[in-house]
């Protein structure tokens, strides 16, 4: 399948999802689903492992089994594509009809506080809302605030703390987002 390489244009600036090519606009990037089919897949996956790298502590990071969780029957990933360069990533998951996991979100440092996040968290819950789910959570580190308000204000609630979640020494708020049953 080949997509349209066009940069955005002002009016493309605000975020809306294209059904049809699989791509949304946002911040002068291009939210992509990345399918296995696709013929840029290594590529993209070999990126988003060397961001996940360093991004994330070495036993957080999927960069070992990205292959494998990707893998996974009901696991999706979209990411941001600038000008051909993967500035950010989201992985979600819904394991029942009942609920979904947003269980990455990630933009490089020099390429946040210009929407990224804010577009992929927004397509990502979007895609698990296709699912009819109730609910949506997260996990993350209390010592990450930016990535606690941006949660916040898409809706998210802290639920719990979790104490050694990452490491022994590194807690997690679970965070949820409700919806209303249809």
């Amino acid at each position: 399948m080949t997509h349209d390489r066009r940069k955005p244009s002002r009016q493309d600036s605000n975020f809306r999802i294209s059904n049809r090519a699989n791509r949304s606009m946002s911040s002068g990037g291009v939210i992509v689903d990345l399918h296995r089919n696709s013929t840029n897949w290594a590529k993209v996956v070999d990126d988003i492992v060397k961001l996940e790298r360093k991004i994330f502590p070495k036993h957080e990071s999927l960069a070992r089994s990205f292959d494998e969780e990707l893998g996974k029957k009901n696991t999706g990933l979209i990411y941001m594509d600038v000008d051909g360069e993967v500035v950010g990533y989201a992985m979600y998951s819904w394991p029942s009809s009942m609920y979904a996991c947003v269980t990455k979100l990630a933009v490089k440092e020099n390429c946040r506080r210009q929407g990224h996040g804010e577009a992929l968290l927004k397509a990502a819950i979007q895609k698990c809302r296709t699912r009819n789910v109730h609910r949506i959570s997260l996990h993350v580190d209390p010592l990450r605030s930016p990535a606690i308000s941006l949660y916040k204000k898409f809706g998210f609630q802290v639920d719990n703390l979790i104490e050694g979640y990452y490491s022994s020494d590194r807690n997690a708020y679970r965070m949820y987002l409700d919806f209303d049953a249809d």
